[in-house]
């Protein structure tokens, strides 16, 4: 099933070679497109000849993101396939007359619905990794329950239920898992959480979420928005802004938008001088083109919400001074507006009437996973190269 997944995607991209292998890998820390291209003998002017905004969103990859290599059967490289985001990756490939191109494509997968029910046998972490073989369910799931369940209170046979949605690319699971409800059984008694418009809340409608962020740039104006896949009609090619500008002055002081740790402090391709800040529960935030940095912003370096970081620049693929601001949640870009905000909120009005509807769906779901019901099996584990 696996090879015939690989094979129909990689015919439908117009394949040349005879006897192709894949490989998958991981992209290392550090490395930029541009150095891709050259580790790897591919003209750079694939880079070089691609517009600033273009330049700008070749820098979204991100370490640890898994990529594709083909190579033909005398070993060259004949296509790749890097992610960017979930919605978009950099396809760079062979012509007929053997050209290398490079341009950016929707990514296709599949999203399945599902419903995880399991009795807790040791930890719900290491039991849920035990039944699915996804640690980034795992994850989000304790993430989901982070500050509003004890579950020093579990006890062995106590329950637990996920109703979730989760991408599969090439066929494998791809990105983070989107939880939409969860229940869990504390010594018989049930607690839940609820996902609405991105956040989780219990069942009045109270939020859950104790991490939130500030803006990183006072009284200024936004320039541009999150926007994850834009097809434009005039270039006939897919774009992307997967963060938000804020338009203002060069020198102007940028602050951490949250408690953190500074993971990396220098130049990174389109975006020029960039810092990057590592918070809990994996959220990350980039600041891009800024003049300069801070006193003492080095990586390790523990910051608070409101300190000092950086100055606004115009470094990099930037066509003016401005702050692009990116935030992201285990590597996964999302959009800022979603999570900065000012303090814990309850839903009221049209909102909660549109939670309640939506909570009495997810019930249901979380009903069946209390009957009969038949978990998916546990992913498997692949070699990293398939050879047809």
């Amino acid at each position: 099933m696996i090879k015939k997944l690989f094979i129909f995607l990689f015919i439908a991209l117009n394949l040349y070679a005879a006897k192709p292998s894949v490989e998958e890998l991981t992209w290392p820390n550090g490395e930029s497109l541009l150095m891709f291209l050259e580790n790897n003998k591919i003209p750079l002017s694939l880079y070089y000849n691609l517009e600033k905004e273009d330049q700008e969103l070749a820098s979204e990859i991100t370490t640890g993101t898994r990529f594709q290599i083909l190579r033909d059967d005398d070993d060259e490289i004949s296509q790749v396939l890097i992610p960017i985001s979930d919605e978009l990756q950099i396809h760079i490939h062979k012509d007929k007359i053997g050209k290398f191109n490079l341009d950016f494509i929707p990514i296709i997968y599949e999203n399945e619905d599902r419903i995880l029910s399991i009795d807790i046998n040791r930890s719900p972490y290491q039991d849920i990794i035990e039944n699915t073989g996804n640690l980034a369910l795992a994850s989000a799931f304790m993430n989901a329950f982070k500050g509003s369940v004890d579950f020093r209170g579990l006890k062995k046979g106590d329950k637990l239920i996920i109703t979730y949605s989760q991408k599969r690319r090439m066929g494998r699971v791809f990105s983070t898992p989107d939880i939409k409800a969860a229940m869990i059984q504390i010594r018989g008694k049930a607690e839940y959480v609820y996902q609405y418009d991105g956040r989780f809340y219990d069942k009045f409608g109270k939020e859950l979420e104790n991490f939130f962020l500030v803006k990183p740039v006072k009284n200024a104006r936004i320039s541009s928005r999150f926007t994850p896949k834009r097809f434009h009609p005039i270039l006939k090619r897919y774009r992307a802004h997967l963060g938000m500008d804020y338009a203002a002055p060069k020198g102007t002081k940028i602050y951490a938008a949250g408690d953190g740790t500074v993971s990396f402090a220098g130049k990174k391709g389109g975006y020029g001088n960039v810092l990057t800040i590592n918070h809990a529960d994996g959220y990350m935030t980039l600041y891009a083109h800024v003049n300069g940095f801070a006193s003492g912003m080095k990586r390790g370096k523990s910051v608070k919400k409101g300190q000092l970081v950086a100055y606004v620049g115009n470094t990099g693929m930037s066509t003016g001074p401005h702050l692009h601001f990116g935030l992201y949640k285990n590597n996964k870009a999302i959009n800022p507006e979603s999570v900065v905000k000012i303090t814990k909120s309850a839903l009221g009005g049209k909102e909660k009437a549109e939670f309640n509807a939506l909570v009495a769906t997810y019930n249901k779901d979380i009903d069946k996973g209390l009957g009969d019901h038949k978990n998916y099996p546990k992913e498997e584990t692949f070699e990293s190269v398939i050879t047809f």
